[in-house]
């Protein structure tokens, strides 16, 4: 039974309220905020299946937009677990945050997992949009939305583990990784999550609110060229590998793959 789109969004901000209040109460025991961002991750696609299992747009469609928000959402939710959180120390971004708000910490980190409920709420709202996409068929753009689905997260995947497989070797100490993606761009794992969300902008097309798909990935490459993704990652590679990564900028595209230009080129 389908439910109306403005009670999926109520019921959908009660539960990742509640989820990002019992991570709040998990960092408080842990003293790792960072798992605020598997949560987020967590919350989009838990968000995603119940729009597509309560809308009342074509089921098969309806299925394969939940299967593809869940295991996006798994994949990187367990990514982020593994890497910086599970074993780790809280990195430095929240450590610096806990002593700018000193005695009020706590009670900011409470709005600030909030803040994530909501963001998590605002990107999966295009699930819902092809959730109740009106066409009773799948089309060419069905299809041409699970392509650039498989192509962006099966990239990021691959960059991801060409970056790991660097890492372990011990003589990559000190060093930039410049082999396969990373080669042709200083942040391909990011290029191909923002190229990710436009899947569900293809996906939508031919319902009359497809336009409403547009707001995720433009938000999401403003975050990652300006705010959380390439300019602290930047700081911290130039804090901690200096000049070897300065000559990578003067080379490498930052976002977009691209060939490599010479050193001495301008």
């Amino acid at each position: 039974m389908a439910l109306a789109p403005g009670v999926q969004v109520l019921v959908g901000l009660l539960v990742v309220s509640a989820m990002m209040s019992a991570l709040w109460l998990v960092q408080r025991r842990t003293g790792n905020a960072g798992i605020v961002d598997a949560g987020w991750a967590a919350g989009i696609g838990i968000l995603g299946v119940f729009y597509a299992a309560t809308s009342g747009g074509y089921p098969p469609r309806r299925l394969l937009v939940a299967a593809l928000i869940g295991v996006w959402s798994a994949r990187l939710a367990a990514y982020i677990l593994v890497d910086r959180v599970i074993g780790h120390p809280e990195e430095g971004r929240y450590r610096t945050l806990r002593a700018k708000w000193g005695e009020a910490a706590q009670r900011r980190l409470f709005s600030f997992f909030q803040a994530q409920a909501l963001a998590a709420m605002f990107f999966a709202m295009p699930i819902l949009v092809v959730a109740w996409h009106p066409a009773s068929r799948l089309s060419g753009w069905d299809l041409a939305g699970a392509l650039t689905w498989c192509i962006s997260v099966g990239n990021t995947i691959l960059a991801d583990r060409q970056l790991a497989r660097f890492k372990r070797r011990p003589e990559s100490r000190g060093r930039t990784c410049r082999e396969g993606w990373w080669r042709y761009s200083r942040h391909p794992n990011y290029f191909f999550e923002w190229l990710h969300w436009w899947s569900y902008v293809v996906l939508a097309v031919g319902s009359a609110y497809w336009w409403l798909n547009l707001p995720a990935p433009l938000v999401m490459l403003y975050f990652l060229l300006k705010v959380t993704g390439i300019p602290p990652t930047e700081a911290q590679a130039l804090a901690s590998r200096g000049e070897d990564y300065r000559a990578y900028q003067r080379t490498t595209s930052a976002f977009v793959p691209w060939f490599p230009r010479k050193a001495g080129d301008s």
